[in-house]
């Protein structure tokens, strides 16, 4: 089993030969420059030569400018932005590691991350409106700057580094916060070899790349559909930021009849209403070449209809923040051939498992269950993590032995396929975003007329699913849905609001004093 060590900062007693994700870019900008790299629209902003020589720069600015070590941390608050791709290749250039924030997040929210990771500077879009007007201390920033201000454009004119900095494997790169039980997320340290690993994984397992393909990015670049940039300048591939900056049906289909062979991530949600507008237009998808959908359930008649519209153009892949997008994947050809002999299991399934790692179905105990067996799944492999960020007990708990346990229930059948059943952690995922309950049952408590709560997921069509709260109020007090909402908006990001507050007398709870969620439930249903 392979042990898992902390990433390095200062790159001492490094153990491995350099790696360095920018001379993934380097390479591409080397063997062809003038290959077309980054587009807004469809309008060609820069080649592979301008996109390396911009990230070079912003990687001597930072060293130089702002005196920047190798193994410190910036920080990423913005919507989708052309910017990104050379931010993020020119803080690996000088040897930096990148805190990449979901641009939804509340501006305390997204205070915390950058508090917590140290981070020594922030770019932040116009989106990130608030950020500096919050009374939570950022000890470690030296600057603070737009993408479009003045500050950046200068950084673009400082003599470029020649050469990315000496990296080892295990140093880190990407420093992605996810949502977290106890009320914050938790920093995932993904390491240089991590995401090459997976890049290389997305040729083996998820689509081939050519040249003359497009990465169109209406999913948030913070997340999965940021780290696909890698395959993709790796094959010196085009990578394509619509006008919007985000997810518009419209938009991406008339993208992808102009632009051809386009390529992006969807969380299922995305798929749905991309499929309602195609069926509206009466289009087939046209120029579009591969969708990779994850991220959430995509039910069963989500993804025959979707097939019926748009052709076999889909991908499914499983993975977390903690082994990014690479735990399993089920391919164009197996869901082809799933819904062509109607095996609802296959095509329900998330496929088998990728090829760096390996995928297991555990007791509580650790002990591998037999075929169909429910239990949690486990993985591992050089995608995994190294550990949460300042966080030992956190990285103990879900790292054994080399094994990530990632909190998900589900079972593998006879040949490998993988079905997920339930996720133990309860996070509900709605338009492709975790939500964990603590943390909006946490900032629901902080209303004074509030005694107790508990907040669970429902499905819901649009959105794949909703966020419900049970709200029980103080003897001789009440309490509204007006001022709940109000509450939530001062203290969490919108997307993370409860769709419903239902009043109650009591909740459901078993004779530990737990809440009773299936209860909740099954209430819920009697609601509706």
């Amino acid at each position: 089993m392979r042990p898992h060590s902390p990433p390095r900062g200062d790159g001492a007693q490094r153990q491995g030969g350099p790696l360095n994700l920018a001379h993934l870019l380097l390479r591409s900008a080397r063997a062809a420059g003038t290959r077309p790299a980054v587009l807004l629209g469809d309008s060609v902003l820069h080649d592979y030569a301008g996109l390396a020589r911009r990230a070079a720069a912003i990687g001597a600015a930072l060293r130089e400018r702002l005196k920047l070590q190798p193994g410190d941390r910036i920080g990423l608050f913005t919507a989708n932005h052309p910017a990104v791709l050379e931010l993020m290749f020119g803080a690996w250039w000088a040897g930096l590691a990148v805190v990449p924030v979901n641009p939804k997040l509340h501006a305390r929210e997204a205070h915390y991350i950058l508090a917590h990771s140290g981070a020594a500077a922030a770019f932040i879009g116009d989106d990130a409106g608030g950020l500096g007007n919050t009374d939570l201390p950022l000890p470690d920033l030296r600057a603070l700057i737009g993408l479009d201000s003045p500050d950046y454009a200068a950084l673009l004119q400082h003599a470029p580094l020649p050469e990315p900095a000496d990296r080892a494997p295990g140093d880190l790169a990407w420093l992605f916060y996810t949502s977290g039980t106890t009320g914050h997320p938790k920093g995932v340290m993904l390491t240089h070899r991590n995401l090459l690993t997976m890049t290389l994984a997305y040729f083996s397992d998820v689509d081939g790349v050519h040249a003359g393909d497009a990465a169109l990015y209406a999913a948030p670049m913070s997340h999965g559909a940021g780290l696909y940039m890698l395959p993709h300048v790796l094959a010196g591939a085009r990578h394509v930021v619509p006008e919007s900056r985000g997810f518009e049906p419209d938009e991406i289909l008339t993208l992808a009849r102009r632009l051809r062979d386009v390529s992006m991530f969807a969380a299922p949600t995305m798929v749905r209403r991309l499929v309602e507008q195609a069926a509206a237009d009466g289009a087939d998808g046209d120029g579009l070449k591969t969708i990779v959908y994850g991220g959430g359930p995509m039910y069963l008649e989500d993804i025959r209809r979707a097939l019926q519209v748009l052709g076999p153009r889909f991908v499914q892949i499983y993975g977390q923040g903690e082994s990014p997008m690479t735990i399993t994947a089920l391919s164009r050809a197996q869901i082809v051939e799933a819904a062509r002999s109607a095996d609802d299991a296959r095509l329900a399934s998330v496929g088998i498992a990728q090829s760096p790692v390996e995928v297991r179905i555990v007791d509580a105990d650790g002990q591998p269950l037999p075929p169909e067996g429910t239990g949690e799944v486990i993985v591992r492999g050089d995608t995994v993590m190294a550990g949460y960020w300042r966080d030992p007990a956190a990285t103990a708990q879900t790292l054994r032995e080399g094994w990530l346990w990632t909190g998900d229930m589900g079972s593998l059948d006879a040949d490998g396929f993988l079905t997920l059943r339930d996720r133990s952690k309860d996070v509900i995922i709605s338009g492709g975003s975790n939500i964990y309950p603590r943390e909006v049952e946490e900032a629901l408590l902080a209303h004074p007329a509030v005694a107790e709560v508990s907040v669970i997921g429902q499905r819901d069509d649009e959105w794949g699913e909703v966020v419900i709260a049970f709200v029980v109020a103080r003897p001789g007090l009440a309490v509204d849905a007006a001022a709940l909402d109000a509450l939530c908006r001062e203290r969490i990001a919108r997307f993370k609001r409860p769709k419903r507050y239902h009043i109650v007398d009591a909740l459901p709870k078993n004779h530990y004093g737990k809440v009773l969620k299936t209860e909740l439930r099954a209430r819920l249903a009697t609601l509706d």
